[in-house]
């Protein structure tokens, strides 16, 4: 079995007009997702990021520049992940299908965490 960093991207305007209620609802969806994952065996461990602060680093040339972050030219932001056990990408797939942030229009990219 292999370690797999789920990285959920969204747009952080989509939750804008949502409800403290609403918003309540969609956490707790993605709590028992997570539980579900736990009871399974398959979670690692899972974190929301902040929205709108970070910082980004960017070397080169001997130089190193750090900017105010995450900002891009694309609208999507990562906004939290879920590590996973799973015994392929197949099944990482598999597993990640169940995420409700797919439902709300998020993309979820799936990597392989490489163990030396």
């Amino acid at each position: 079995m292999a370690d797999y960093m789920l990285l959920l991207y969204e747009n952080p305007t989509d939750f804008s007009d949502v409800s403290p209620e609403e918003m309540q609802a969609i956490i707790g969806k993605y709590s028992a997702w997570r539980d579900s994952l736990a009871e399974e065996g398959r979670l690692v461990g899972s974190n929301k990021l902040t929205d709108g602060e970070g910082r980004v680093l960017k070397g080169g040339n001997g130089d190193l520049r750090v900017t105010d972050g995450p900002f891009s030219e694309t609208k999507e932001v990562i906004g939290g992940y879920f590590t996973i056990r799973a015994a392929s990408y197949d099944e990482a797939v598999e597993v990640s299908k169940g995420c409700p942030h797919l439902g709300f229009g998020g993309t979820i990219e799936i990597r392989e965490i490489e163990v030396h």
